[in-house]
């Protein structure tokens, strides 16, 4: 059986290769659709996503690069465009790090959301592209 922290990396790797495949294209799948994509194991299969999701998020924020699981999105939340838009606590996450300042739903956090979800494609797209990290 393999220890939580080496699933935890595994995770992640697997997020990290199906959003930079994503990234290429320029899709920004939703939650569920990413967990059956990565093969995020059950059960509480979406929370495992999200902790997943922040812990990228902390990652790329650290490295300097643009945040890749800004690609994934969920079905709740919308823009005034329609568009669907990460949930509430990916707002929390960015103004906890310093990234945003503003709320976590609505106008703001629509272009916020449009602005790194550009960011991610044109810095992760060129790499799901040519295959490397």
């Amino acid at each position: 059986m393999q220890n939580p922290a080496d699933e935890d990396r595994d995770l992640q790797a697997r997020l990290r290769r199906v959003l930079t495949a994503c990234a290429a294209t320029g899709e920004t799948p939703a939650y569920r659709d990413l967990a059956q994509r990565a093969a995020v194991p059950g059960p509480h299969g979406i929370h495992r996503l999200t902790l997943a999701l922040e812990a990228m998020i902390r990652e790329d924020h650290a490295a300097g690069r643009p945040l890749l699981a800004a690609l994934a999105v969920g079905r709740a939340q919308r823009g005034p465009d329609g568009r669907a838009l990460p949930g509430r606590g990916f707002f929390h996450l960015l103004a906890e790090l310093g990234r945003y300042d503003g709320p976590d739903h609505g106008p703001a956090a629509a272009a916020c959301h449009a602005d790194e979800v550009q960011r991610a494609q044109a810095y992760w797209g060129s790499r799901g592209s040519s295959g490397g990290t």
